[in-house]
């Protein structure tokens, strides 16, 4: 990527202080129940940290490491491929899977290249955000003829992450006082993806970020990170950027605006970003877990009542979901779609 092109360039008050502190990060938790430990136990400390921080991180997760080290493994391997290999599965308008390199977040060019792939192959979305278009379309994920192994190893990761994400879902359905498998249902035919992050190193680190400050749109994600970091995440207290400590082994788990509204704001979707650096690649690979395109997302109505009525007037997962990633390609004139749209100003 060389010298930064104006189009990565953040506005001062986005900008990264490359001189961050390291403080009290976002809390880590142990998944595994034992005879000191039972299951009330862990129910509590995932509310305590989705009510707090938004943001936690997991081990003895189940995933298997090796798995882990695998998909970082393949994604180096993908990534150094040379750009005319890559651009052999180029994510466009028409196919919204694959390699990726000019994406943006709050239009301002995001310091990386992705590749992404759907969870469940083929999945369908609705063709446009329009609300009289009852068109669905079909997506499809294309695959790299090299490295060969690459498309085993991931849909080999995704299955594992996928156990992960629904074990997380019953986890915070409990914790907000609901059935196990309260959530389970919206995720039949969901629309949930991978994906591949690479962050360059970078000259002006100062200057670019790797991902714009952002929110989450899915139910749920689940990060694997390298140990380079990178990561920041809003504190919800007083607003300041906190890096997210790499732990070896560890996921971090963030909910996202759907499980905002679904908890009537007892969970909150927290803003985060990624910083670059000047001496060394970064690799991460989140998981995106969102529900099925004909899934209509309100507070759910067991957490509202008089004293706590519904914040949010419902909505279509699928045509949020198609007019948010709209944006991705390029630069709009307007801000993409957010959920406060939807809010229900009382």
């Amino acid at each position: 990527m060389g010298e930064v092109d104006p189009a990565f360039i953040q506005a001062t008050e986005h900008r990264p202080k490359l001189n961050t502190i390291q403080i009290e990060g976002i809390p880590l938790i142990d998944l595994s129940v034992s005879d000191t430990r039972d299951l009330k136990q862990l129910v509590s400390e995932i509310g305590n940290a989705c009510k707090k921080w938004g943001f936690f991180q997991v081990i003895n997760h189940g995933v298997p490491l090796e798995l882990c080290t695998r998909i970082k493994e393949a994604a180096k391997t993908f990534f150094d491929r040379p750009i005319e290999e890559k651009m052999k599965v180029k994510r466009d308008e028409v196919n919204a899977m694959g390699y990726h390199d000019s994406e943006h977040t709050k239009n301002v060019r995001d310091w990386k290249e992705v590749f992404d792939f759907l969870l469940e192959d083929p999945t369908f979305v609705p063709a446009s955000p329009e609300p009289e278009d009852k068109e669905i379309r079909t997506l499809t994920n294309q695959w790299p003829e090299n490295p060969p192994e690459f498309r085993e190893v991931c849909q080999e990761y995704a299955r594992e992450v996928e156990k992960l994400g629904y074990k997380l879902l019953e986890l915070i359905s409990l914790s907000l006082g609901l059935p196990a498998n309260r959530l389970s249902g919206y995720f039949k035919d969901h629309t949930g993806m991978l994906r591949l992050n690479y962050y360059p190193s970078c000259p002006c680190p100062d200057l670019a970020l790797g991902v714009g400050r952002h929110k989450d749109a899915s139910a749920l994600t689940v990060l694997s990170q390298d140990d380079v970091g990178g990561l920041q995440v809003k504190r919800k207290t007083d607003g300041e950027w906190i890096p997210v400590k790499p732990i070896p082994n560890a996921f971090i788990i963030n909910v996202g605006d759907t499980v905002q509204v679904w908890s009537n704001e007892l969970y909150e979707s927290v803003e985060h970003r990624v910083v670059v650096n000047s001496e060394k690649e970064r690799f991460s690979v989140p998981c995106f877990f969102f529900p099925c395109h004909s899934v209509m997302v309100k507070p759910l109505e067991e957490l509202v009542n008089e004293q706590n009525p519904a914040k949010y007037k419902e909505y279509s997962f699928g045509k949020f979901f198609v007019a948010r990633n709209r944006s991705d390609y390029k630069k709009l004139e307007v801000e993409n779609i957010q959920i406060h749209k939807f809010k229900i100003s009382n």
